[in-house]
């Protein structure tokens, strides 16, 4: 349940599960680029492809899109073309300052990406790296599952619904919201998607004693009709 108060809503949470692109690190840029690239060597519309990857395992989003005897080759290519612009990846804002006010048990991040490309975007925008990370690699399932976010829960030692989901993709959302934890959303793809509540980004997020507050200034207005 998410409590109204007068400094904003206050969601109770034991654990905070972190997605890492789009929630921490603004990585929507290299994203696009990588794979309009991937995308162009394949035969496809870049935008087409740029549109359907959020929130999604790599080998998911290939597997989708190639027949099974390019995957192998095309899964290859597009983690050394995420790899190559993981550099130009900055934090979102707000992300330091929340990730330094937190103890290493109360957090983690659970991501698609690969171990590689979460470290490299993570280190290339100076956050700190997590004592729990969970992978695309560590789940048979990705994001909607929530096998994910159901790993990051019992790692920390706190149980799903005790926990805060802070995600920005759809997909992303329905892996925590099926998990049975709150989800606080970040960003416009966010909206409209049954996040408990919606950010622009992580400035006025704060964390102390078990509860996550968001001042009333940074919550996005719900657009839904």
């Amino acid at each position: 349940m998410t409590v109204p108060s007068e400094r904003g809503p206050r969601l109770p949470a034991r654990g905070l599960l972190f997605d890492n692109d789009g929630v921490l690190v603004d990585s929507d840029a290299a994203v696009a680029a990588s794979w309009s690239r991937w995308a162009t060597e394949h035969g496809l519309v870049p935008a087409e492809v740029v549109a359907v990857v959020h929130g999604r395992r790599a080998a998911d989003t290939v597997a989708a899109l190639l027949p099974a005897e390019r995957r192998a080759a095309a899964s290859a290519l597009i983690d050394r073309l995420e790899l190559e612009d993981a550099a130009t990846v900055p934090a979102v804002a707000g992300a330091a300052g929340l990730l330094g006010t937190l103890p290493a048990h109360v957090w983690a991040v659970v991501t698609s990406g690969t171990p590689a490309l979460a470290t490299a975007r993570l280190a290339a925008a100076g956050l700190p790296l997590p004592g729990v990370l969970v992978t695309g690699h560590d789940v048979r399932t990705g994001k909607p599952d929530p096998e994910g976010y159901l790993l990051g829960a019992r790692l920390l030692g706190v149980p799903p619904e005790e926990t805060v989901v802070v995600e920005d993709s759809p997909a992303g959302i329905a892996a925590g919201r099926a998990a049975g934890a709150r989800v606080l959303g970040v960003g416009e793809r966010a909206l409209g998607t049954g996040a408990d509540v919606v950010v622009g980004d992580l400035t006025g997020v704060s964390w102390a004693d078990g509860v996550l507050t968001v001042a009333a200034g940074s919550v996005l207005p719900d657009r839904t009709p």
